[in-house]
């Protein structure tokens, strides 16, 4: 029978003594009533706590402090499925009972070795018919009043970053687990996501190239529609002036991927969390930073993408004279426009994007798992998509007002003008609105995008002999 239960600490004595009784409100229909006394050792009392606090921030949904009686049976409910999961991923032989032999691969594939011994130790703790086994309700049974942080089947199938680009490298880099960073699966991930980026971003180029020109140049008195700006860049320069900026986009990706993801490794140690229990709050704070390291790194190829995408024809011959020039005339300090803006535009894209996300895969696991954590194509793209749109709503106005800042300098007689006094000019003469020019574009290019790196992501997996389970 299940109820809510109270524990009352009665300390003073070798043994702590828990009573352990039915809570008042309950619905009617629970008839039975228990009273059971638990011993816990004093000196383990403050691991009791921990554990009790770690049940409430696991159930706690309305952030009271405490948990009623639905939010005890949600959280059994979650948990349970959980659970299932983690027993499925441990059953090797899919035989639906776990032996001492599939713990310690198990172990072994998170990075633990232990003896057979150590392994029947944990049967035995687990096992009550003496079988040397443990089935499904013994699992559960064990388990289901201990919080699961995160579970390498979920990690493996819900990969996020790596797998979509849409043009904004913002996102919290994606966790690997023990058995894919051993077995040298974690860089080949890297170069998969790395490859698909770099086809997802040359295929929506020419959108991306309208988003800038509509950010820089278009205004009331100059209002751009998407026809038009198309129209006017193949005028101005031809079908392959669409791909203006292209280049310098794509070759960024390699160094600020490498260099996000190690940044992201050497923050979280600094945090203390294991590799493979980071919540959503740490992963946040790891996978800011992480961006904003990364951000800085290669910020002047930022610029140059914005002024190669602005040029007109015969401007640059290349890359390489577009730097010389930049820095001929404007200094090193033109490298950096728009740097204030654009950091503070990683926490609110990385953060949303990546709350929208855990959110909607949470709600497909609490429904859909049941044997699996595979979503299914469909459900990573809508994920990814939903996910991905959301983000950069949030940080558009400062994407643009970063945009203008990078553009500014190659404005003749254009006046300095700082990230608060460009927002207010922007409100003034435009309204609102004008924070959001170019989103068009740039909201027709996310589901293309997402869609073409996961195809490529999941082709390159296989050329380069990514074992998915």
């Amino acid at each position: 029978m299940l109820c809510l239960c109270l524990y009352v600490p009665l300390i003073g004595e070798a043994q702590t003594e828990f009573q352990y009784f039915e809570s008042e409100g309950l619905p009617a229909q629970l008839k039975s009533i228990f009273k059971l006394s638990v011993f816990i050792p004093s000196q383990e009392f403050s691991t009791f706590r921990q554990w009790k606090q770690k049940i409430v921030q696991a159930g706690d949904k309305d952030l009271d402090g405490q948990l009623d009686f639905e939010e005890f049976v949600h959280y059994l409910q979650d948990h349970e499925k959980k659970l299932r999961l983690v027993f499925k991923s441990l059953d090797k032989k899919n035989d639906g009972r776990i032996d001492a032999q599939e713990i310690m691969q198990s172990l072994r594939d998170l990075g633990v070795k232990i003896s057979e011994q150590q392994a029947e130790k944990i049967l035995k703790s687990m096992d009550k018919n003496g079988t040397m086994t443990i089935d499904w309700n013994e699992w559960r049974d064990y388990h289901l009043l201990h919080p699961v942080e995160n579970i390498p089947e979920i990690i493996l199938y819900w990969k996020h970053s790596t797998i979509f680009d849409v043009g904004e490298n913002l996102t919290v880099p994606d966790e690997f687990t023990v058995e894919e960073r051993q077995t040298g699966m974690w860089w080949r991930h890297l170069v998969a996501g790395g490859g698909a980026g770099a086809v997802s971003r040359t295929c929506t180029a020419p959108l991306d190239r309208l988003k800038v020109l509509m950010q820089v140049h278009a205004s009331r008195s100059n209002n751009m529609c998407i026809v038009g700006g198309f129209t006017q860049m193949i005028h101005e320069g031809g079908a392959k002036s669409l791909w203006r900026g292209n280049g310098i986009n794509v070759l960024k990706i390699a160094p600020e991927s490498a260099i996000k993801f190690m940044a992201y490794e050497q923050i979280k140690r600094l945090v203390g969390s294991d590799q493979e229990t980071l919540r959503i709050h740490e992963r946040l704070v790891a996978g800011s930073l992480a961006g904003a390291i990364a951000q800085s790194s290669i910020y002047p190829m930022e610029v140059l993408k914005t002024r190669m995408a602005l040029r007109k024809t015969g401007q640059y011959s290349g890359m390489l004279d577009c730097a010389r020039k930049i820095l001929a005339r404007e200094g090193v300090t033109a490298f950096y426009k728009g740097y204030v803006p654009n950091m503070l535009g990683i926490i609110p894209y990385a953060g949303i994007d990546l709350a929208v996300y855990e959110t909607l895969k949470n709600a497909w696991l609490q429904r859909y798992a049941v044997n699996s954590a595979d979503p299914g194509v469909f459900v990573l793209l809508a994920c990814g998509t939903m996910s991905s749109t959301c983000g950069q709503l949030a940080s558009y106005p400062l994407a643009l007002v970063r945009t203008r800042m990078q553009a500014q300098a190659s404005i003749e007689g254009a006046p300095e003008v700082t990230m608060s006094s460009l927002f207010k000019q922007i409100l003034r003469t435009e309204g609102a609105f004008g924070l959001y020019r170019g989103l068009a574009p740039n909201f027709m290019k996310v589901i293309p995008a997402v869609s073409i790196s996961y195809v490529v992501y999941e082709n390159l997996k296989i050329t380069l002999g990514v074992q998915s389970r």
